[in-house]
């Protein structure tokens, strides 16, 4: 008997083609479309009633099964509820990686697991192997740098690693369009999503008063001295290393060098300000290896698209680790992740702290 796998399609062209791909290599395939919020009439949102449609009207092309599953309260209160309290605590979150540990690797594989399944897949530009000599599973970038999601893959368990397939991770994008085209497939040439899904606009401002029911407190533009430099319009309207729309004058441009919720502060300063060589990150995972002993040469990247510089990670008591960078790095931004390399495997990563 061919092995079970829920494939989490989303309405794209790369989960579509990951089921494709498995239903191809003889898998008996199952789609799954999750319905992650109330908004599902508003077009753009992943989850939408177009998404739904598309993602089943794709499974029914390829002759398989699919079904839609509602975790509505499940990411309002593990992904939404969070985004709004990074947001109010002076950090700048990442929800897309708070929704894949939570939400498609964990609620997800979970139910499809009690369905029967022997594992699930998306449709992620990344690659898991199973390292024989440690027994220990792997993450590892994809084949295609550009399209590469490891970045938001690195909370991973070795537990959903062990039931996890990424088919698309070995191919690259045009590539792949061109499979799901030449197999009939309708959502072949469909866009990319680029914004969060849930704010599909990037005025994540207004979701914050509509959703969170954030109203932004102005407060002062400070100096690194504590000078007051101007008014800002509430903490949340910022983010750190922007320029633009501050309406401050000064001898020289000034960008936000960072948050203090204690004073309801934005602190600005000069370019040059921005850079550092040092952070420390809490909620680590080490994912392809254990904890390390002593510090590891590694390279690492403080946003998805960034190149990776060399660094040095050190462990530290309590799930945290110090990284220091060997070149400074420009607007390291307290809430995003710092995920770190050994060439393709990801070795692990965790949450900048303030």
């Amino acid at each position: 008997m061919s092995q079970r796998v829920f494939v989490a399609m989303s309405g794209g062209v790369d989960s579509a083609a990951a089921a494709l791909l498995l239903r191809q290599a003889g898998y008996n395939v199952t789609g799954v479309t999750l319905r992650l919020h109330p908004y599902k009439d508003r077009p753009g949102l992943c989850g939408s009633a177009d998404d739904i449609e598309t993602a089943r009207a794709v499974a029914a092309g390829m002759g398989i099964p699919h079904v839609v599953l509602d975790l509505c309260d499940l990411f309002r209160e593990r992904v939404m509820d969070r985004f709004v309290w990074a947001y109010t605590h002076g950090r700048t979150p990442n929800p897309c990686i708070d929704c894949n540990r939570e939400i498609k690797f964990g609620a997800l594989l979970d139910w499809a697991l009690d369905q029967g399944a022997d594992a699930m897949a998306t449709g992620h530009y990344a690659r898991v192997r199973l390292d024989t000599p440690s027994g220990r599973w792997q993450l590892l970038r994809g084949a295609d740098r550009r399209k590469d999601q490891t970045y938001f893959l690195y909370q991973l368990t070795q537990h959903q690693l062990a039931h996890l397939l990424l088919p698309v991770g070995d191919y690259e994008k045009p590539a792949l369009r061109a499979l799901a085209a030449a197999n009939g497939l309708s959502n072949a040439q469909k866009a990319d999503s680029q914004d969060i899904c849930f704010v599909p606009d990037g005025d994540y401002v207004s979701f914050l008063r509509q959703y969170g029911g954030v109203e932004p407190v102005p407060g002062d533009f400070l100096d690194s001295e504590g000078r007051v430099l101007g008014r800002h319009r509430g903490m949340e309207c910022y983010t750190i290393g922007q320029r633009k729309g501050l309406g401050v004058s000064a001898n020289a441009p000034q960008y936000v060098l960072g948050k203090d919720p204690d004073r309801n502060a934005v602190i600005l300063g000069e370019d040059n300000r921005l850079y550092t060589r040092e952070l420390t990150a809490e909620r680590v995972n080490w994912l392809s290896v254990p904890e390390p002993d002593r510090p590891l040469s590694v390279t690492a990247k403080t946003r998805y698209s960034q190149r990776e510089a060399a660094a040095t990670v050190e462990p530290l008591p309590g799930g945290r680790i110090r990284m220091v960078f060997t070149e400074p790095q420009r607007a390291v931004t307290p809430g995003q992740a710092v995920v770190f390399y050994d060439g393709d495997l990801v070795l692990g990563g965790g949450t900048i702290c303030p």
